[in-house]
């Protein structure tokens, strides 16, 4: 399983959580990089933030085993026998934990300038981290939660080895993962886009979740959908397209002026992590999203129809359809995003007569391959190909050439075609969401 981000691991992990929704949680990040990814899951479980600062008391000269933990407000958690089996002596351990304390003490000092902690007592703690690699910080934090009063603690990460629950045992009362990769190396490795996070970006998530939505007005049925559905969190969709059900992600932020559908390309799908981090990036910016597999998994199996672009074209204009057949995407206009063939889907799909698709973008892709009806596209069209991928911007270039309508060729430097270099991919989604911003909305 590979995430975009740690937006997206968060959003994922969340749905492995609806079971709690309505349960007396408090939903606990790990600082730094579990901060976003429990953001998400409160988001999704309408549930508060707050961080569970922590900093397990590593033995002197073999720091991974831990002889317990220390937290705030002068929290901490003992092993004794740990401790004993070393060889550590009382003052040494008062030494160690000291030294640990001080270091939870000025990172919760950054956090916390007015708000206070949020209470555990009597409630269930879901403590949320971007990934398990040793465990041994989780465990801490697990520990450090129940001693804090929560009267149950669920421990949960977006990745982690194979085996990961025996090296946390009964720190936890509930375990909840979206993900176990084979060959697991290191967390990063599951995120397509993986910076590391400030402290400026804990504070801002703090914040953020700080502040409750503005509420639908009482008595309104939009009052009522808001309150089973909150407005911009991802569903997993069925659109129908014939006589078959395909399978997709839909997000429609509240009030959002458009929502744009996406045609991957060949080998990739609605969990591509590169589509799925552009998808992120129109989100922030108020627009809809439908990622979608245009091919059930059988028909995947015969390659000649990942090629098949009227097959594909017919398929988007099926879905569509679907799309605008729902009640929350009724009166928003629709644009395509396309990679690789999707693209050429995309365009061949909105050359049909009667698409009133709104705008295409092409990331990558293969105009070409819809040649016999480029002249009759007539949707705003931005054609974004990396500077060092020749012969795909060669092959853009002429398709170009025989656009009618309004058109754009922009090239990424340094990017080739899977925009995998640093801050290409970033560039891309940048100039997918303005164009989009600037056709969709009104």
């Amino acid at each position: 399983m590979v995430f975009a981000d740690r937006d997206d691991a968060g959003r994922r992990l969340a749905a492995r959580l609806e079971h709690l929704r309505g349960e007396p949680i408090v939903v606990l990040g790990l600082p730094r990089g579990g901060v976003p990814v429990a953001f998400q899951v409160a988001r999704a479980l309408g549930a508060p933030l707050d961080v569970i600062v922590v900093r397990k008391l590593g033995v002197p000269f073999r720091p991974e085993p831990g002889m317990g933990a220390a937290g705030e407000d002068g929290g901490r958690v003992i092993n004794p026998e740990i401790a004993d089996l070393a060889g550590v002596s009382q003052n040494v351990l008062a030494a160690v934990q000291a030294r640990e304390q001080a270091e939870v003490d000025t990172r919760a000092g950054w956090y916390r300038p007015v708000r206070p902690r949020e209470p555990l007592d009597g409630r269930m703690a879901v403590v949320a981290g971007d990934g398990i690699a040793t465990g041994s910080t989780a465990r801490a934090a697990c520990q450090i939660a129940r001693a804090a009063g929560a009267a149950r603690v669920v421990l949960a990460v977006p990745v982690a080895p194979p085996g990961w629950q025996a090296r946390i045992g009964a720190d936890a009362d509930e375990l909840a993962c979206a993900g176990t990769p084979r060959g697991f190396r290191a967390i990063g490795q599951s995120c397509a886009r993986f910076p590391p996070v400030s402290d400026d970006e804990v504070i801002a998530c703090l914040e953020r979740a700080a502040v409750p939505p503005s509420p639908a007005p009482a008595g309104t049925a939009r009052a009522a959908a808001a309150a089973d559905d909150p407005p911009g969190r991802e569903q997993e969709v069925r659109p129908e397209a014939g006589v078959v059900r395909l399978a997709g992600y839909l997000t429609v932020p509240e009030d959002g002026p458009g929502i744009v559908v996406f045609a991957h390309g060949s080998g990739s799908s609605r969990h591509s992590p590169r589509n799925r981090y552009v998808a992120g990036v129109l989100n922030e910016a108020g627009l809809g999203t439908l990622l979608v597999d245009l091919l059930t998994p059988e028909e995947e199996a015969d390659r000649a129809n990942v090629f098949d672009i009227g097959l594909l074209a017919g398929r988007l204009a099926e879905v569509t359809r679907w799309l605008r057949a729902q009640p929350r995407a009724a009166r928003a206009a629709v644009g395509y995003f396309g990679a690789s063939t999707g693209a050429a889907a995309a365009l061949r799909a909105a050359a049909e007569p009667g698409a009133g698709i709104a705008a295409v973008v092409s990331r990558g892709g293969r105009p070409d391959l819809a040649r016999p009806r480029l002249a009759a596209v007539t949707a705003p069209t931005l054609l974004i190909v990396g500077g060092r991928d020749e012969v795909v911007l060669d092959l853009n270039r002429r398709a170009q050439a025989e656009l009618r309508c309004e058109n754009g060729l922009a090239v990424v430097p340094g990017a080739t075609h899977l925009f995998e270099e640093p801050g290409t991919l970033d560039t891309a989604a940048g100039l997918a969401r303005d164009w989009f911003l600037s056709h969709l909305t009104p």
